[in-house]
């Protein structure tokens, strides 16, 4: 059985300030306008035959991002596997593989990034079971996208002899190349871009990994074995994932193993690592600007414009980037693009929020986003989902009113329950518990004024949650 693996733990610093820490881009539509990138991954493989629900490798503070994308695809037996630290590829590949061996003992992975763009899924589809006959094999496939451009900021695979099935025999992997390096290759023709798309079957993968990286495999198992099912994810052990080696597949096994092949794929795809990135996917103007939202622009060539949540103009520039969210702006030359994940690191250090949130900030619920914040009080648009319910909770430091203006919700504040329509409102003592929860088959939408001393969302006692938060 074909079972696709997504790994989806990264961050996507240098797609900031679109991209958070806590809502990175793989969750974002920032390719099509109604998908994310995660969705997209999935949605490309529609149309494979014998195809298995797919498995997802995740930090613990994008699983409820992951579970709901998922359930608005239909994809509700998907394996969830929260990784408690990120130990790179090589383990998260091997927890997918012994989750897969416990479904079926003929699993084969379909091991996809979660985080890019592919234009020709037809092309993927086809080079993708063209790759199932090696891995039937015990061959170790990885796909190499075949480069139109000296690229520098992807590693090669240069591909060695023809092997029986289709495909070539793995010679080496190289590093990211300077210019001159990148143009010998492209020159060549023997040199592919690494894609970190692999094919194989789950037993061999492991079985490799046992030879060339034991360490990772024996942690990897113990830290499986000691998994806790946690509502619909499966909660990987901390103190025994710690212990496992941190390394990418490549370092770990495709640069050691003697099975490694590789399918030349030319599908028009980009790993979006930065804005310069996603203009070269996007659709240019006759001028060569890719723009999204209230954009005007005059006199401009070769920019990428984003507008979130206001207009914005921009007269006489070229090859830059400028990208606006309502509590960021971010403008770049656009070949600098990469650099912007220096900006992040710096807000991080400053401990500012702007690096990890959004004003919008989901919950497993819905939303929040905060509208006017002042010392002693701050006022919140919250929306809560069809039949959602937030935590039994109390705050130490503050009261709140709750004013609905659309739908219908049901408030437990101390011993009492009421339910409120459109117009009505509440109020929340201090140190009272309470509740609120969505009844209704639309989203609730209410305006939350709290007062106190202190206003931080750390303020909270949970007495009950339905999502299992502490």
């Amino acid at each position: 059985m074909l079972i696709p693996v997504l790994l989806s733990g990264g961050v996507g610093s240098r797609l900031w300030p679109v991209s958070r820490e806590l809502y990175p881009k793989q969750f974002l539509p920032l390719a099509d306008a109604r998908h994310s990138l995660f969705q997209q991954t999935l949605a490309r493989l529609d149309g494979i035959p014998g195809l298995g629900e797919p498995i997802v490798v995740c930090n613990e503070e994008h699983r409820f991002l992951v579970a709901q994308q998922l359930h608005e695809l239909g994809h509700r037996n998907a394996s969830i596997l929260l990784e408690p630290v990120g130990r790179n590829t090589a383990p998260a590949i091997a927890l997918a593989a012994i989750d897969a061996l416990q479904q079926t003992e003929d699993a084969v992975l379909l091991v996809l990034p979660a985080d890019h763009v592919i234009a020709d899924c037809a092309t993927l589809q086809r080079v993708a079971l063209q790759g199932l006959t090696l891995a039937a094999e015990g061959r170790l496939v990885t796909f190499g996208i075949v480069p139109g451009t000296p690229e520098t900021g992807y590693g090669y695979i240069r591909r060695g002899e023809a092997v029986a099935g289709g495909g070539y025999a793995v010679s080496h992997f190289a590093e990211k190349p300077d210019l001159a390096t990148a143009e010998g290759y492209l020159a060549s023709g023997d040199y592919l871009w690494n894609s970190g798309m692999f094919l194989f079957r789950a037993d061999r993968y492991l079985e490799e990994l046992g030879r060339h990286a034991p360490g990772i495999l024996s942690a990897c198992r113990n830290a499986y074995d000691s998994a806790a099912d946690d509502l619909d994810f499966i909660r990987i052990r901390k103190e025994a994932f710690l212990a496992c080696p941190s390394d990418s597949i490549d370092y770990a096994v495709m640069e050691r193993t003697e099975r490694a092949a590789v399918l030349p794929l030319d599908c028009g795809w980009s790993d979006v690592g930065s804005w310069g990135a996603l203009w070269a996917a996007g659709e240019p103007d006759a001028d060569g600007n890719v723009t999204r939202g209230d954009v005007l622009l005059r006199g401009a060539s070769n920019t990428y414009v984003r507008a979130d949540s206001r207009l914005v103009a921009a007269v006489g520039v070229r090859d830059v980037v400028i990208v606006e969210t309502p509590d960021a702006v971010l403008v770049a030359d656009k070949d600098a693009s990469q650099d912007v994940k220096h900006i992040v690191a710096h807000l991080k250090l400053e401990g500012r929020s702007e690096a990890l949130l959004h004003k919008r900030v989901y919950r497993p619920w819905g939303s929040y986003e905060s509208l006017v914040s002042s010392d002693r009080f701050q006022v919140k648009r919250i929306v809560v989902d069809p039949g959602q319910h937030l935590s039994l909770q109390m705050h130490h430091h503050r009261a709140e009113h709750w004013v609905v203006v659309k739908g219908t919700a049901r408030v437990t504040c101390g011993d009492h329950e009421l339910m409120l329509h459109e117009d009505q409102s509440t109020y929340i003592p201090l140190g009272t518990r309470h509740r609120l929860s969505n009844p209704g088959v639309i989203p609730l939408e209410i305006i939350e004024v709290q007062s106190g001393s202190y206003l931080g969302e750390d303020d909270i006692v949970r007495f009950e949650d339905v999502y299992g938060r502490s």
